[in-house]
């Protein structure tokens, strides 16, 4: 199986499983956190420095972009992009979740700044994510020029289940993803996204390093579609 002929690739043991768990337990700690800074009103809803609960994809679930311990993930794991996807790549932003009971990751492509992605696990319940497969259907343009194939909304979808430390390499400008409602009570993912490397390119999300807030964005390409 490669990258280049699927369009996704699972990469066991990407991270060592006690860094997983302590990233786990960080994120946990910092949900609780968020929750307690809110309640006291020492920071609004609204905050984005200590994540957020008002995610247009999921409402009322804890998330976060840019989160300074994921954002040293994004350096740290591309080397093995590089290597498993025999791309060129640079890293543009981190977006970590901390799904709770009963949550669904609709059905979905992502926009440009995360044209090749990882979803790393990072402890808590098992929750499979489901990816379109890259078969013969129809031809569409992909960001960076590339011509990949994409599925109708009704195509039946390969599931993937990952243990804590492993990551899911996808195209997600290419392949649909999604998951289905989740049963468990917690679990931890951390998209990591990167764009192959080109002249002129906008680089860390139109940041001007990475680990700041997203109110350091320029005002293009703004939804968060991961």
């Amino acid at each position: 199986m490669s990258f280049k002929d699927n369009k996704y690739i699972i990469v066991q043991e990407a991270i060592s499983q006690e860094l997983a768990f302590f990233l786990f337990n960080y994120f946990l700690l910092k949900r609780e956190v968020c929750s307690t800074l809110i309640d006291h009103k020492i920071i609004g809803e609204k905050n984005t420095e200590w994540g957020m609960w008002n995610d247009d994809q999921i409402p009322g679930t804890y998330s976060h972009y840019s989160d300074v311990a994921m954002e040293t993930l994004l350096p740290w794991v591309l080397p093995k992009m590089k290597k498993y996807t025999e791309l060129d790549l640079l890293p543009t932003y981190s977006y970590a979740r901390l799904y709770k009971n009963g949550d669904v990751l609709h059905r979905h492509k992502d926009r440009p700044s995360c044209e090749i992605s990882t979803t790393l696990n990072l402890g808590g319940d098992n929750w499979p994510i489901y990816l379109s497969p890259y078969e013969n259907v129809g031809i569409a343009e992909c960001d960076g020029g590339e011509k990949g194939i994409t599925l109708s909304s009704n195509a039946k979808g390969i599931k993937i289940e990952l243990r804590p430390g492993d990551m899911l390499i996808y195209s997600g400008c290419v392949l649909e993803h999604w998951r289905e409602p989740f049963e468990g009570n917690d679990c931890a993912q951390v998209f990591l996204h990167y764009n192959r490397k080109k002249e002129n390119q906008i680089l860390f999300d139109s940041r001007k390093h990475l680990g700041l807030p997203c109110y350091f964005r320029q005002k293009h390409d703004i939804k968060h579609d991961i």
